[in-house]
């Protein structure tokens, strides 16, 4: 049994992997059973406190990494999780929009975002467990994401954002008109049984599983440009899904806070597109300096340096909204 524990599994040994599910298992556990036994309305006060503790958490566990791993590995799962944690803003814009149009009220809003989170975690095992074997077999691989990064950031800066109308997604199209669901809300149910047009009682869906789909779809979406730009800083899997997964556990318990004040940080965007720009260009810095690899502290660093900017900027350009909020 113990030289099983010890046995490299994506190059770490099965009992690093372990530890680290089994502690994300005991959070969604202790959230489902004993925080949010009974669906209720998340405040910003709660959101907050929530937030702090996985953030607490995903800090702790680069402590973890450190006293395994090493400073350097150490120093990348930081990274990946501030990076991480901060290309998921993005994310919330979209949930938020999601949850407005099926109108969902706010006490059902955490049963999407925890089962959504589920579906997180499965999605992203693949895509980093695809892509880590991708990346050992054919090295220029990472050149490909390198490139990427640095178009979608070049691209978001120079694109003006256009609205998204969620109406007209295809997905949501598809599954209306392919499946039989309900016009309005049954509560915390995403299935309800009741009688088709022809009296037979049939299994209908109803729009809050709609919103989960169209949730787990966003994130697949976003883990795109994320998955890539956390390759780009380390190929290590473990990093990388360890920093993945603990972002997105604190981001969902934050949700409730930042769909408050997202448009406090109406120019953070722009800070995310020159970090896609920094995160790309790391690698072929690294190979014109003639470096094994671009430093990790370095690259921690200039990461907290360009989003430390561009929520400085968005508070101070919006500052004059808030104070007419305070005022009112």
């Amino acid at each position: 049994m113990e030289t099983l524990l010890f046995t490299l599994f994506l190059g770490t040994p099965l009992w690093l992997w372990f530890t680290f599910l089994g502690l994300v298992l005991a959070l969604l556990v202790f959230d489902l059973g004993v925080l949010h036994k009974e669906d209720h309305e998340i405040g910003v006060p709660e959101s907050l406190r929530l937030s702090a503790l996985y953030i607490t958490l995903g800090v702790s566990f680069g402590g973890f990494v450190w006293y395994q791993l090493g400073a350097t590995a150490a120093a990348e799962y930081m990274t990946a999780f501030v990076v991480e944690k901060t290309l998921a803003l993005d994310n919330v814009f979209v949930i938020a929009l999601i949850f407005s149009f099926f109108a969902i009220p706010r006490q059902l809003q955490h049963r999407v975002l925890f089962w959504g989170i589920l579906g997180v975690i499965v999605l992203r095992g693949v895509m980093i467990g695809l892509g880590a074997t991708l990346i050992a077999q054919y090295g220029w691989l990472l050149y490909f994401f390198a490139a990427f990064l640095v178009f979608t950031g070049i691209k978001m800066l120079v694109t003006e954002e256009k609205e998204m109308d969620l109406s007209q997604n295809p997905v949501l199209r598809f599954m209306r008109k392919r499946f039989r669901v309900t016009e309005s809300l049954h509560g915390p149910a995403f299935f309800v049984k009741q009688p088709n047009k022809a009296g037979r009682i049939v299994t209908y869906m109803t729009p809050l599983f709609l919103a989960l789909i169209l949730v787990e779809i966003a994130d697949l979406i976003f883990a795109v440009d994320s998955v890539p730009a956390v390759f780009a800083i380390t190929t290590d899997p473990y990093i990388v899904y360890t920093s993945n997964i603990f972002a997105i556990l604190g981001l969902r318990a934050l949700y409730f806070a930042l769909a408050a004040v997202l448009h406090r940080f109406h120019y953070l965007k722009q800070a995310l597109a020159v970090l896609l720009v920094f995160i790309g260009s790391k690698i072929f810095i690294a190979d014109l300096m003639g470096w094994e690899k671009f430093p990790a502290s370095w690259s921690l660093g200039i990461t907290f340096a360009i989003l430390g900017a561009g929520v400085a900027y968005s508070l101070w350009r919006t500052r004059q909204d808030a104070a007419k909020e305070i005022g009112a």
